[in-house]
């Protein structure tokens, strides 16, 4: 899953940014709230953990805005302040969910999955296509009967794939997504990795990632029990 911190504590915004990361995440970080608004509204995010004291605009200000213009991007707002009139002006403005600092990081985390779930209507961490399953929060990745290793980049991609099917994504969307990059349209890195992903998974994953000429890439939707043998 790809995040916006937007947090401008120097030590707070190191330590979370590592604990999203070690736990797979994708995670963009600013400390302006000028710029975590144009990042808001001009690139792809799963979820958005916003300070609410910020330079630049405050974060109350920033949701406010994203919600005006139909931005329906999960926000998590996260403050030193825990007084009440603060906590209900940001969920009557559109937040999803509400963290007082200090806090744990996976604390975050499963706030972060609750309303990503939420917000897609996905009722469980676990996405699946045909005998291919992904839980989101142990990271384990099912094929069959079979569990399949793989890397945390590998994890993210066929995780994207999955939480997309029959959309096609283009090799920009996934390079921005996965790798937080702007597609080089010299690079062939997405198409080695998804080529290392249906290695891994056998005949399910030829089956399962298909390849949109000229364009990039998308998970067929496969019901379960059609897979090939």
């Amino acid at each position: 899953m790809k995040i916006l911190l937007v947090e401008d504590d120097p030590k707070l915004a190191a330590l979370t940014l590592k604990g999203l990361r070690a736990r797979g995440f994708v995670v963009d970080q600013t400390d302006n709230g000028d710029d975590a608004y144009t990042l808001a509204t001009s690139r792809s995010y799963d979820a958005l953990v916003l300070d609410i004291m910020l330079p630049g605009r405050d974060g109350l200000s920033i949701l406010r805005q994203l919600r005006a213009k139909g931005f329906g991007l999960p926000v998590v707002l996260v403050s030193a302040r825990s007084a009440l009139d603060e906590r209900l002006d940001g969920l009557n403005l559109g937040a999803d969910d509400y963290l007082t600092k200090p806090f744990f990081v996976d604390e975050l985390i499963a706030r972060l999955h609750a309303v990503i779930r939420r917000s897609t209507g996905q009722p469980a961490s676990v996405v699946s296509n045909g005998e291919v399953s992904v839980n989101l929060l142990t990271r384990e990745v099912r094929c069959g009967d079979q569990q399949i290793e793989l890397t945390a980049r590998e994890f993210a991609l066929l995780a994207y794939l999955l939480r997309s099917p029959g959309q096609t994504l283009t090799r920009a969307q996934i390079c921005e997504h996965v790798w937080s990059y702007h597609f080089d349209p010299g690079t062939n890195l997405v198409d080695v990795y998804v080529q290392h992903v249906r290695k891994k998974l056998g005949p399910s994953g030829t089956t399962l990632i298909e390849t949109i000429r000229g364009v990039g890439y998308r998970a067929r939707p496969v019901p379960r029990g059609l897979e090939p043998t």
